[in-house]
């Protein structure tokens, strides 16, 4: 059993509303649960799937180059004999894992994040964890409430259910909060407010006279609230909610009730909410909800009208396009829940809805089947929240919008927790990203730019990885045959800076729409083999070149194998950038490209000046020799071409006929 399920156990922080008990403290402070939640989200730290696989690519990289640069330190001793420079020797060993380990990596993702997060906050969205833009790129599944996301939450008085509407209406007003919720300047509820707006000038007059002594705010179990108050020396209970858990304790014939549950569905089935209420005279103020409660005298119905934004049936159009799946989770009647759902494009017919009693009361393999089967899921509590994300969870990554204090375990039991701006306080410590606009498209446009910040990072992955190891193993195996180092230390440090230099601005680049067609997960595995395998073809055209240069002096090799280090890496990066065929892929971003020209300027030019003379002992190259370089980066960046299409076509899934 979840701690939360508890019967017996009163947690910090609750508000007790009614009967009586004694209890034994048991825990204090930061030991009770409410304590717990605290600590965990302000030390904890919810790891994405992104920084688990990079954790483990990073010990297999840390661990490849170790084993391979031992191997070659070793082997260099042998092969040369111990008068080899040992100092040099270590020195050029340091340099060249410095150059395999894509260091710009925590550079990108830390702008890329961060240009992400920057962008959302323009569209009224706060990022607290950076890591959750690209997790929510990742979510397969949506849990929300319908208010406020679907809806504009901005209600208005409909239609009653009673023999006089303006009396139905005077009395709902009184049990509720709008004059003290205005005077004291707080967040006034959106019934509260539809319900005052539909007074009469003179009942708004009259209900100042009411002296409230007592209010029972609403309960997601109990389902209703409570007032408690005085006028003329008599005391008077109004009582408003649900309006089945109300017909429970009301005294009516079962003819007006039939009558009371049919007018209820119609207003559901037309997405209208619906509120009950009753009343009872005391004797005393003395208040016991479970006595007093009952026998209550039934004064009637109300409905509300909340809009269906005007947003919602593009966004969840949207969120088909993304292949994420929105699941309403509310705790309104199924009536409602359905028409709403049927109305933004959620479910096909209104009926298409089950109630958490429902879904809870079949068996794992069914309860799993609805789920799939089923978007909107009525009368849940927030207990039952975190049980049904618990289930999606099993076989999906689920994001989860939620606000109040019961719903904290909800949200840190998701993969992304996202809270609206007025969310308790416990609920925004728990939550990843919070809304300063409730709105579904917003969070659709946060999935977009997960996406892209996933589609971009990969491109960095593949990119260092197949250029770094290529270049790695082919300097490392060549260093065995001469008797000089096929690349100075500094050489090295400098190729790793100017091939990284545009991969900074890898961030910007222009992501293919059909990156963003549906989740995807980091495959580590994956990524490895595209880098092995482009890795050699790197290697091969590395050593054409040390057979081209070898024989002509240290530097002339040092000279042309920086230049075509460099270059070769430029050019890959517009040939990964797509599944594509380059030339049919979209453009790449201003800003790549500018970058890209102004290293690859570098390049060519540096080994033409005395500063690239004295400081890294390079050679003007001659311009057969020069054309020999450009030559064989086009026909790299042709062979890369043609091996990344094969990989792709041969790695596609198979479609069955």
């Amino acid at each position: 059993m979840e701690l939360h399920e508890a019967n017996n156990i009163g947690f910090s922080g609750t508000t007790v509303v009614s009967g009586r008990g004694v209890g034994i403290v048991f825990a204090v402070g930061s030991q009770t649960v409410i304590g717990d939640i605290a600590r965990l989200s302000s030390e904890g730290k919810r790891e994405s799937k992104f920084e688990q696989e990079l954790a483990k690519f990073s010990k297999f990289i840390l661990y490849l180059v170790l084993i391979t640069l031992a191997f070659i330190f070793v082997a260099n001793i042998l092969l040369k004999g111990f008068s080899t420079d040992i100092v040099g020797l270590a020195i050029f060993s340091i340099a060249l894992a410095v150059s395999v380990v894509p260091e710009a990596l925590p550079v990108v993702m830390t702008f890329s994040l961060s240009r992400g997060a920057r962008r959302l906050a323009k569209n009224h969205v706060v990022v607290k964890r950076l890591s959750a833009i690209e997790d929510l790129g990742s979510v397969e599944i949506f849990c929300t409430d319908k208010t406020g996301t679907l809806t504009e939450n901005k209600l208005t008085v409909s239609e009653t259910c009673g023999q006089n509407r303006e009396e139905i209406i005077f009395a709902a007003n009184m049990g509720g909060s709008y004059l003290a919720m205005r005077d004291r300047n707080e967040h006034i509820d959106p019934f509260d407010r539809a319900l005052w707006e539909a007074l009469s000038s003179t009942d708004q007059t009259r209900i100042a006279a009411y002296e409230k002594i007592r209010d029972i705010p609403f309960d997601p179990v109990r389902r209703k609230n409570s007032a408690l108050l005085s006028h003329e020396g008599k005391t008077m209970l109004i009582v408003r909610g649900a309006p089945e858990v109300l017909l429970d304790a009301v005294s009516i014939s079962l003819e007006e009730r039939a009558h009371v549950l049919s007018w209820m569905a119609d207003e559901g089935r037309k997405g209208r909410r619906t509120l009950a209420v009753a009343s009872k005279n005391l004797s005393s103020v003395d208040y016991d909800d479970v006595k007093d409660e009952e026998g209550l005298t039934f004064i009637g119905c109300v409905s509300f009208v909340d809009p269906i934004k005007v947003s919602a049936r593009k966004a969840i159009q949207d969120a088909v396009a993304l292949k994420v799946g929105i699941k309403i989770i509310t705790g309104d009647s199924r009536e409602v829940a359905g028409t709403v759902a049927y109305e933004v494009g959620l479910a096909k017919n209104p009926e298409e809805v089950m109630t958490a009693r429902e879904l809870f009361a079949l068996n794992e393999d069914d309860r799993t089947a609805a789920l799939d089967r089923l978007n909107v899921f009525a009368r849940v509590s927030p207990e039952e929240k975190y049980r049904i994300i618990g289930m999606f969870q099993k076989k999906y990554r689920v994001g989860f919008l939620g606000e109040g204090i019961n719903d904290a375990p909800a949200l840190k039991r998701s993969n992304v927790a996202i809270v609206v701006d007025g969310a308790s306080d416990i609920a925004r410590e728990a939550a990843d990203i919070v809304l300063l606009e409730k709105s579904l498209d917003v969070i659709i446009g946060g999935i977009r730019e997960g996406r892209a910040i996933f589609a971009n990072t990969v491109k960095y992955l593949r990119s260092s990885l197949s250029s770094n190891f290529g270049n790695f193993y082919a300097v490392a195996i060549s260093s065995l045959f001469i008797p000089f180092l096929p690349m100075l230390p500094l050489q090295i440090l400098l190729v790793n800076l100017l091939s990284d230099f545009p991969a900074i601005a890898i961030a910007t680049d222009n992501v293919e729409p059909k990156e963003l067609q549906k989740p995807k997960q980091y495959d580590v595995r994956n990524i490895l083999i595209f880098g092995t395998i482009l890795g050699v073809i790197s290697t091969l055209f590395d050593f054409i070149t040390f057979a081209s240069f070898y024989q002509v002096s240290a530097e002339s090799l040092q000279t042309h194998w920086f230049m075509v280090s460099i270059l070769t890496e430029l050019v890959f990066f517009y040939s990964i950038r797509s599944r594509k065929i380059f030339f049919r892929t979209v453009a790449p971003s201003r800003t790549i490209v500018f970058l890209s020209l102004l290293a690859g300027a570098l390049t060519i030019a540096l080994p033409f000046t005395t500063f690239g003379h004295t400081m890294f002992n390079f050679i003007s190259p001659s311009a057969s020799s020069l054309g020999f370089v450009l030559g064989l980066v086009g026909t790299y960046f042709i062979t890369t071409e043609i091996a990344k299409l094969f990989y792709y076509r041969m790695t596609a899934p198979t479609t069955r006929t």
